[in-house]
């Protein structure tokens, strides 16, 4: 792709971005706090594979740090199954006391939230707040039929009661609320031992657990929290987090990984529009940038970069079509294949993206190289004609569109053409050029610019 190498700019934007992204991620890391702070950590959003890392990250950085206690104020519908195993197991393996809060009040702990809130050494719940209706359902938010069902529910049944039973709490409501969808506030939820207080606020809480014991470690070592006077550190989402929150979505991934295809393939066939390749590149680094949390299929990225390759080689390969073709299929294929089918409820790449990316990569393929088509059977003669080149603008002259150094593009008859310096010099913007040759679509200009005297 020759823009990359004669629109500097432009590599410098996408390499900004790129190092922005990285910045995001390394942010977390932060400076260190004196032993015995109290961390806290706010989720207030679905469950997924981001909130997963982030979960990692925040109680990582507590116990690195030593810790008095981590505390996570929760508030979420739910999420993916796979997510949520990945946040209880790290908390059930936590080294320092792990508070979760489901807050502040209105907030609900509803089916993933309700067996990571039982995963917690400690379990609280604000005013007006409710916990339960933890019956598995599929990605796309509907009940799972079949046998499948039935495989699921019990699956999950067991795992929030073993859950319940390792912090000692009620087996038989954790049971009850992934097989009967029960739910109940906080209140209600102190009286059938689910969690162990109702607290109006995070100082609230740190004065009511102050004191309490817990057990740490395969040996059940017990613990007694000394956090009424801890320093509070924070640890909340990074930028790059924030965005992946948004993102991380297959049908936001494909689509925009099918954009910048697309934009890529537009600057393919017309050098001289100003942005496509670089908002496509950019499209697409954000696409793979969304896949990285999620559970992907090595085939459906390997297909989504073969129909990239396909895409953007189809313009510089004579017999319109066929490459067209192949990365088009490739692009539908590498969509169906995307995501892996580890867990039950993990979202797939919907209908409706599969047919807007492709459909919308398809017409621009197929009108795009129409034209090219059309361009390629058209007469070329003219009385001015100086060569026995078969193009009709060889022996032409015109002006540079922008400097060629050496590419760049010039207008020929009022027509835009990507051109480039026959001697391989810089020729300057506004120069008088001729056209003394072809590639491809690419004309090949010499200056005819009169050397100026200069004096001494």
């Amino acid at each position: 792709m020759r823009w990359l190498f004669e629109r500097p700019l432009r590599v410098l934007a996408v390499v900004l971005i790129v190092l922005g992204i990285g910045s995001g991620l390394l942010s977390g890391c932060g400076s260190d706090n004196p032993p015995g702070a109290l961390h806290v950590s706010e989720m207030a959003q679905e469950i997924g594979p981001v909130s997963a890392n982030f979960v990692s990250r925040a109680l990582d950085r507590a116990e690195r740090q030593d810790a008095a206690a981590w505390i996570l104020i929760m508030d979420t519908p739910g999420g993916l199954i796979s997510s949520t195993d990945d946040i209880v197991q790290r908390i059930l393996a936590a080294n320092i006391p792990v508070i979760v809060y489901v807050g502040p009040a209105g907030a609900r702990a509803a089916s993933a939230g309700t067996f990571i809130t039982m995963a917690g050494h400690i379990a609280a719940m604000a005013p007006n707040t409710q916990i339960g209706a933890a019956h598995p359902i599929s990605g796309s938010g509907d009940d799972i039929d079949g046998d499948l069902r039935e495989k699921v529910t019990n699956d999950a049944a067991a795992d929030i009661r073993g859950i319940a039973k390792h912090r000692g709490r009620n087996e038989e409501w954790a049971e009850d609320a992934v097989r009967k969808s029960v739910s109940i506030t906080g209140d209600e939820a102190v009286e059938l031992n689910v969690v162990d207080l109702v607290a109006a606020n995070l100082n609230d809480l740190i004065a009511q657990v102050h004191g309490r014991s817990v057990l740490l470690g395969p040996d059940g070592d017990s613990v007694t929290l000394d956090i009424a006077d801890a320093p509070i550190v924070e640890t909340n989402y990074n930028f790059a987090e924030s965005i992946l929150d948004v993102i991380a979505d297959p049908n936001i991934a494909f689509l925009f990984t099918s954009i910048g295809s697309l934009l890529l393939l537009i600057e393919a066939f017309s050098p001289g529009l100003v942005g496509p390749g670089v908002f496509g590149v950019i499209m697409l680094i954000f696409g793979f940038f969304a896949l990285g949390p999620l559970d992907t299929n090595p085939a459906g990225i390997a297909l989504l970069v073969l129909a990239i390759i396909l895409l953007v080689a189809e313009v510089f390969v004579a017999g319109f079509g066929f490459l067209g073709i192949g990365g088009i299929i490739a692009l539908i294929l590498g969509g169906l294949l995307l995501i892996g089918d580890a867990s039950v409820d993990a979202e797939k790449v919907s209908i409706w993206a599969l047919v807007v990316g492709a459909g919308l990569v398809g017409l621009v393929v197929f009108g795009l190289g129409t034209l090219v088509a059309v361009d390629r059977r058209r007469p070329k003669w003219s009385p001015r004609l100086t060569s026995t080149d078969s193009s009709g603008i060889v022996g032409r002259t015109g002006i540079a569109h922008n400097a060629l150094s050496p590419g760049g593009t010039v207008v020929v008859d009022a027509e835009l053409w990507s051109a480039r310096s026959a001697a391989g010099i810089e020729i300057a913007e506004g120069s008088s050029v001729k056209v003394v040759g072809m590639e491809g679509l690419t004309a090949i200009v010499e200056s005819i610019e009169e050397p100026q005297d200069s004096d001494g």
